[in-house]
């Protein structure tokens, strides 16, 4: 079964693939006038550390706006064309290596794809900002449950590769409203790492299903911005071939971290993501007074 699921995403990611390299090669006049060297190290650095599990559209998105390498009605779809292939070599890398009771994999990668394509239309009508708010604030206390559970002050979490029953059909309901959050902009990692977590499953299986449900998510989505032309080619063919160098370094690092310290990893992960959505509550909050 897992086998079936790195194939699909195989097609899907030599569909994208085959688009982007034709749109390329017959509009390389069009390249931006950005330095190769700049838009190279961007691609490298947000790729390794979203290969931790930090994610990488916010701090993309900071880079292209303070060194002015992505017209801003360009960034949409640049983050998505350019993160594409990396996303799923990250997905391929930890499906393959990282054991997950394929079920559960494969019904945690499927619920999050159906919640980006059928949850997109609810959640769109929500209030971002008290999605924001209350995804915040939920994230902080998964984050200092983690914690207490780290120091031995309550039992928490636990070494399983899989779900059944209850905790199965919960761990599909969150990826499904995880996946249609993602259609709004809140990132899928650290609200993963914590549903994994928090059903007692083992820090690392957090890895493949997250990077899973993302590269899924993200070819079809692509694949739509460049055949519209609503990205930048240049700083796209230049961020997946660095963020491509990125993931490969960062993924032996992850493979061979001590589970103690990639516990603190996730709890850096989740925390970080929790004050990044309550900070842009407040400015949205800010901003539109």
């Amino acid at each position: 079964m897992t086998q079936a699921v790195l194939s699909v995403l195989g097609l899907l990611t030599l569909g994208f693939s085959y688009v982007f390299f034709k749109d390329t090669v017959k509009n390389k006049h069009t390249f931006s006038d950005a330095s190769w060297a700049k838009l190279s190290l961007v691609g490298f650095i947000v790729n390794f550390f979203d290969t931790l599990g930090i994610g990488s559209f916010a701090p993309t998105t900071a880079f292209f706006k303070l060194m002015k390498l992505v017209p801003d009605k360009l960034i949409p779809g640049t983050l998505n064309v350019s993160m594409t292939i990396p996303v799923v070599l990250e997905a391929l890398i930890f499906i393959t290596v990282i054991q997950v009771e394929p079920i559960t994999l494969i019904s945690m990668l499927a619920s999050a794809t159906l919640g980006a394509v059928v949850g997109a239309g609810i959640v769109s009508k929500l209030p971002e900002k008290k999605i924001q708010i209350g995804m915040g604030i939920a994230l902080l206390v998964v984050a200092m449950i983690f914690l207490a559970g780290m120091f031995n002050l309550m039992p928490v979490g636990g070494e399983a590769i899989g779900l059944t029953g209850t905790k199965l059909i919960i761990g599909v309901v969150g990826n499904f409203i995880l996946g249609a959050l993602m259609t709004i902009g809140i990132g899928l990692y650290a609200p993963c790492m914590a549903l994994v977590y928090a059903l007692g499953m083992s820090p690392r299986v957090a890895f493949p299903i997250m990077m899973g449900s993302c590269a899924f998510l993200m070819p079809a989505a692509s694949i739509k911005f460049v055949q519209e032309g609503a990205y930048d080619r240049k700083a796209s063919v230049a961020i997946t071939i660095a963020g491509t160098i990125g993931v490969l370094i960062a993924a032996y690092i992850v493979k061979t971290l001590p589970l103690n310290l990639l516990k603190w990893l996730v709890v850096f992960v989740i925390i970080y993501t929790a004050i990044t959505m309550l900070r842009s509550a407040f400015n949205n909050q800010v901003a539109n007074e």
